[in-house]
């Protein structure tokens, strides 16, 4: 009879620790269940106000002083052009002049509806002009994916790095 007692407590004992174990383990499974759920909304949050934040940042930032410096760092033909900018939609399209007409592959007289990239100050092309004037020196100017609209650059090319100025 003492044996069938001590199965008896034993199988209590076991009982009652692994209905324990269980409890704990339920327990600390909500806990991390919660805790991610907690992560994931605090980075959806995040992520809601920074990502548009930063778009709107982007496009609200880029000025034509910006649009005017970016057209000689993406071609090397536009060198020294000394080319001015006005906005004609804010932070994506711009209306430019050049002080100097190009020189390069294209010689004189021949830049009517030419297309070249262009390259923001940290060495990435951001967009792209098309020549308005067969001297070049007319030109209107896009951001973002305004260019890759206007069939200026391809989606590829917006975003990617330049080690220079592109010839040809």
């Amino acid at each position: 009879m003492t044996t069938d007692f001590r199965l008896a407590d034993l199988g209590d004992a076991l009982l009652a620790a692994t209905t324990a174990d269980l409890r704990r383990s339920q327990t600390d499974r909500k806990r991390a269940t919660s805790r991610r759920r907690r992560r994931t909304l605090a980075f959806a949050a995040v992520a809601l106000v920074a990502v548009p934040g930063g778009a709107v940042a982007a496009v609200n930032l880029f000025s034509a002083e910006e649009a005017a410096r970016s057209i000689p760092s993406g071609t090397l033909s536009l060198l020294n052009t000394d080319p001015t900018c006005t906005t004609v939609r804010a932070g994506v399209e711009f209306d430019c002049t050049l002080a100097v007409a190009p020189t390069g592959e294209l010689g004189a007289g021949n830049w009517l509806r030419t297309v070249e990239p262009t390259v923001d100050d940290s060495k990435h092309v951001n967009g792209g002009c098309r020549s308005l004037n067969a001297a070049g020196t007319h030109w209107r100017c896009y951001v973002g994916e305004e260019a890759i609209k206007q069939q200026i650059i391809g989606p590829a090319l917006l975003g990617a790095p330049s080690v220079g100025p592109s010839v040809g």
